[in-house]
């Protein structure tokens, strides 16, 4: 939000400094359009580099919420596991293992 609000507040200062310099150009028309020849390409240029520090700023944060969304990926499935253990270990230790064919038979 505050970038954007930078690049308002610096496309209003462009537009204002430009209208002033017109008004009050002490140069002649041929130095004037160059100066704003110059002033456009500075302006284009700084555009420029913003775009590419957002569009850095943007990669670096997408892989920083890859490298987190992987950790808390391992991080659940280890959860799970150690759960699905604990399970294990409980009915193994409720339930006893019996044979078959260890059944008693009454009356024999």
């Amino acid at each position: 939000m505050e970038d954007d609000k930078k690049f308002s507040y610096f496309f209003l200062g462009l537009g204002i400094g430009v209208a002033a310099g017109i008004l009050f150009a002490p140069k002649s028309g041929a130095e004037t359009r160059e100066l704003l020849r110059e002033k456009a390409d500075e302006g284009k240029d700084y555009v420029k580099r913003r775009s590419e520090d957002l569009k850095d700023s943007a990669n670096d944060l997408l892989d920083k919420s890859k490298q987190a969304i992987a950790r808390q990926k391992e991080q659940l499935a280890a959860a799970v596991e150690a759960g699905r253990s604990a399970y294990r270990e409980k009915v193994d230790a409720v339930t006893p293992i019996s044979d078959p064919g260890d059944e008693i038979i009454e009356g024999v």
